[in-house]
């Protein structure tokens, strides 16, 4: 289970004293009851309030510099939604960290293959490769390394172990992957305003857009998949993957070069081209992580103005200070996506609204 507010009372110092709205005037927390601010003062420790979303989830979100975030925010609003773009991770970023008590699924592991030995080699290969990514002594360059060599074994053994289409669609359907409550909104919202959404993920796009299918039941027009896309042959089993690999270290604005957005057909390359410089001219950005290492998906584009927002699942205790610093607006404990809605609406408002 997530951590609690009680789990970590013994080494946070909590304020009972209600905070006065830290956004005044231009934006506020209509959703939540109350936020925690980061002390202005320079201190080390944060000043901080138990909040309650929508009245009954128990959650938290921790703000560092309420001062620049409000900068940032009325500089968005300022200049519109038509400068404004959204780029997400998925894995627990826009899907739920726990589901029904169970560690929800990456898309990667969602992905059950008709031989199960080789479902056990791809765990093998996690087991091996995942501690050398957060290993802070491997400078970044080998660890680039050890990444593109983790995700090519990870690919050939997808190839050679054998992977249908309706192999995906099966894995899909019996996942444990479900998405925060409030990204359907916050997608219909973006969609209305015209605003795209980026994907970025270094995960599998097929597994991905299935997965947006059978939880949604439906299509967003303005949402795009940056993620690793598999080849068909003609007999529906996967033969390769397309454009160059994407891993967790180089899942940014550059890799819209080495992969195909999604369309309703996905051969349909006409104005990719148009498309990808319009988003250069998007230079607002809000970008939606939970790993620190999601900022860098920015990384590439010439932005203007970025807000952070990050979800802090799990191991609050450990890794609290450093996201609370990274994040422009950090979320703990599995949260749901219905403040950063709140924060899109906004964003997408006039300052005279």
């Amino acid at each position: 289970m997530g951590y609690r507010l009680h789990h970590y009372n013994h080494f946070l110092p909590i304020s009972r004293t209600p905070f006065s709205n830290p956004f005044p005037p231009l934006f506020s927390f209509p959703f939540i009851n109350r936020v925690w601010c980061g002390s202005q003062s320079g201190k080390n420790q944060a000043q901080m309030e138990q909040i309650v979303v929508n009245g009954s989830e128990l959650s938290q979100v921790v703000v560092d510099d309420s001062n620049l975030l409000q900068k940032k925010i009325s500089a968005i609003r300022l200049a519109g939604p038509a400068k404004l773009q959204v780029i997400a991770d998925f894995d627990a970023t826009l899907t739920k960290y726990w589901v029904d008590g169970c560690r929800g699924q990456s898309s990667h592991n969602v992905l059950q293959q008709e031989d199960p030995e080789y479902n056990d080699k791809r765990q093998k290969l996690y087991e091996y490769y995942h501690p050398l990514e957060f290993d802070p002594a491997i400078p970044l360059d080998e660890k680039t390394k050890l990444m593109e060599e983790w995700w090519g074994k990870t690919h050939a053994l997808l190839i050679e172990g054998g992977v249908t289409y309706n192999g995906i669609q099966n894995s899909v359907a019996k996942a444990t992957v479900a998405f925060r409550d409030g990204v359907t909104e916050l997608f219909e919202l973006l969609e209305e305003k015209g605003v795209p959404v980026l994907i970025f993920s270094a995960g599998l796009a097929d597994i991905i857009e299935e997965v947006l299918k059978q939880k949604f039941h439906r299509s967003f027009k303005n949402v795009r998949i940056v993620s690793n896309r598999m080849v068909f042959d003609e007999n529906g089993r996967l033969h390769s993957f397309k454009g160059k690999t994407i891993h967790v270290l180089n899942k940014n604005e550059h890799a819209l070069d080495m992969a195909v957005p999604v369309h309703d057909r996905c051969d349909d390359m006409n104005g990719l081209g148009d498309e990808k410089s319009a988003l250069k001219k998007r230079t607002n950005v809000l970008l939606l992580g939970d790993h620190i290492g999601d900022l860098g998906m920015s990384d590439g584009l010439d932005y203007e103005t970025r807000i952070s927002v990050g979800f802090l699942n799990d191991r609050v205790e450990n890794s609290l200070e450093s996201y609370r610093k990274a994040f422009d607006i950090l979320y703990l404990n599995d949260a749901s996506m219905h403040g950063v809605v709140k924060l899109a609406s906004h964003l997408c408002s006039t300052e005279s609204n």
